[in-house]
This record gives structure tokens, sequence and C-alpha cells, in this order.
């Protein structure tokens, strides 16, 4: 999996629209290859990402849990945790 794409589920305040496109951009960076495209793709290129957009969203409007919702600055503080450990300065 992309480092890149955030986890958008189960998340308070819920995620955004904004969020889910961000996301649904580097899926389509990944999977494409490449992080702008020409003239010639870029219609091809936005149609990717809003098409990944509207199925994340349908996705994560039907998923379902009884765990509580996690706190987004508690995830930030552990992902710096992690990468402190993984890239020490």
């Amino acid at each position: 999996m992309c480092r890149n794409i955030k986890m958008l589920f189960n998340f308070d305040p819920p995620v955004t629209p904004d969020e889910v496109r961000a996301a649904s951009l580097q899926f389509v960076r990944k999977i494409g290859g490449i992080n702008k495209p020409s003239k010639a793709n870029e219609p091809a290129f936005l149609a990717a990402i809003d098409a990944i957009a509207a199925a994340s969203t349908q996705l994560l409007s039907s998923l379902e849990t009884i765990a509580p919702p996690r706190n987004r600055e508690a995830e930030a503080a552990k992902a710096r945790a992690r990468n402190a450990i993984r890239f020490p300065v």
C-alpha cells in the first residue's frame, strides 16, 4: 500500500470530501505511475480520481464498527513516533 494514502475510516471528526479526494489522487498517481498527467491523459486521470473518490465515499458511508472513533491528533503523533524510529535524524 502506498504510504501516502491515509486511513480514512472511523475518525472523529469524520472524513471530509477533500481528504477522500486527496487519497484518491494519491491512489491514481500510484496506479498510473505518474505524478502529473500530460494534457492528453489529463481527462482520464481526472475521471479516475472522481470515480475512486465516489467509490471511496460510498465504501466509507457503508462501513460499520463498534470501535470508538480514533482521534486524528493521537494518530498523527503515533505516525510521527514510528517515523522517528524508521528514519532517525
